[in-house]
């Protein structure tokens, strides 16, 4: 090796610290100006508040903020990833409201619930959250303004409706303010360090009956015990060393479990759909979807007739259920999905002939078609088309 080589190897440490010393220096100045940007955002949200004052106008406009978040997509150059981008915005966009005005949101609890991440998912970190006991507690707490928010599951890709919601609708006057589909993960969390000495599995209905084959093979001779959530079968494992949960990994984290198995669900292509619930409506202007809970007579091709309305007008029809009338034997209501918003004016002389043929016909909400989020890693994946 020569002296000259020798020198320039002596030299390169010193050339390497100086220039990322002068990387992160400019690294400091871009982050001063993002929040000198942010600060001046959050000074057009506040006065947006302001002249928002004393009028009834709700914070939470779902169709805005996905018009903002499509047009930030589209404008990125990279190399940011767009996923990233919009992590970032939706907590800038949460940030936004909460400097307007406080925000409270209900939710099924305890905190850890597929419902809780759900709602961080759709609504960011800022709002001020409110755990209930039972899915009924949450449009309890929407009907009765103790909260200007509810995030609810309403249907799961493997096991169909959550019936609770479809009936809490029949007894609460709330409106669907927006929806959100996410990807759901289940582990199983213990005290234990393994499988064998695992004598009991706690969890919700819904994530018991999505791991069900998982549990019979790896786990036949355990009890399954149904609690209210999974975030409350994880709470109780402390006192007991024999017993499992089945829930969201990060439950492990938040009580100080071990992992034992994930991901478990039967299928791996698992989606919740929630909704985000209001006590009035949005009232916005361009809207994707309605759903709509109707009853019909009881005479032949009531139900038919009504369907044969939306068919010709070419409305396509994405989900119909029915769910019997507490009280009324044998009479069911109908709980129906509409890819159109149902009260424009277009559709003003279909909705009165609805109203005709139906015994009772209410319109739960119109609604932006909402975006799809994968839970089990956190990043939104696609808009639903």
């Amino acid at each position: 090796m020569t002296p000259a080589s020798r020198n320039d190897e002596t030299k390169q440490p010193g050339t390497l610290e100086e220039a990322l010393l002068e990387l992160r220096r400019s690294i400091d100045a871009v982050d001063d100006e993002i929040v000198a940007l942010l600060n001046k955002r959050a000074g057009f949200s506040l006065e947006v508040g302001r002249r928002k004052d004393g009028c009834d106008s709700a914070v939470f406009k779902p169709f805005r903020e996905q018009e903002v978040l499509a047009r930030l997509t589209a404008a990125n150059p990279g190399p940011l990833p767009g996923a990233h981008l919009l992590a970032i915005y939706r907590e800038i966009l949460s940030s936004s409201r909460r400097l307007q005005r406080p925000e409270r949101v209900a939710y099924l609890g305890p905190e850890g619930t597929f419902s809780h991440f759900a709602a961080m998912a759709a609504l960011g970190h800022s709002p001020d959250f409110l755990p209930q006991g039972t899915i009924g507690d949450v449009f309890a707490a929407v009907a009765g303004k103790q909260a200007d928010l509810g995030v609810v599951p309403m249907e799961n890709s493997l096991q169909g409706t959550v019936g609770q919601s479809l009936d809490n609708f029949q007894h609460h006057n709330v409106f669907i303010q927006a929806e959100i589909s996410c990807r759901v993960s289940h582990a199983l969390l213990s005290t234990a360090k393994d499988l064998d000495a695992v004598d009991t599995v706690y969890s919700h209905p819904q994530p018991l009956a999505q791991c069900a084959a998982w549990l019979k093979t790896h786990l036949p001779k355990a009890r399954v015990i149904p609690t209210d959530s999974t975030a409350a079968a994880a709470a109780r494992l402390g006192a007991e060393p024999t017993a499992a949960s089945i829930g969201h990994l990060r439950l492990a984290a938040m009580h100080g479990l071990n992992v034992l198995a994930s991901p478990i669900e039967d299928l791996p292509d698992n989606w919740t759909r929630f909704f985000i619930i209001g006590p009035e409506d949005t009232k916005q202007q361009t809207r994707d979807k309605t759903s709509i809970l109707f009853t019909v007579p009881n005479r032949p091709g009531a139900l038919y007739q009504v369907l044969s309305h939306l068919a010709g007008e070419g409305i396509n029809l994405t989900k119909l259920e029915s769910r019997p009338i507490r009280g009324e034997k044998w009479q069911y209501v109908f709980f129906a999905d509409l890819q159109c918003d149902l009260t424009r004016e277009e559709y003003s002389k279909l909705l009165a002939t609805l109203k005709e043929q139906t015994h009772s016909l209410r319109i739960l909400g119109c609604y932006p078609a909402g975006r799809q989020v994968d839970l089990a890693e956190g990043v939104v994946e696609k808009r639903e088309e």
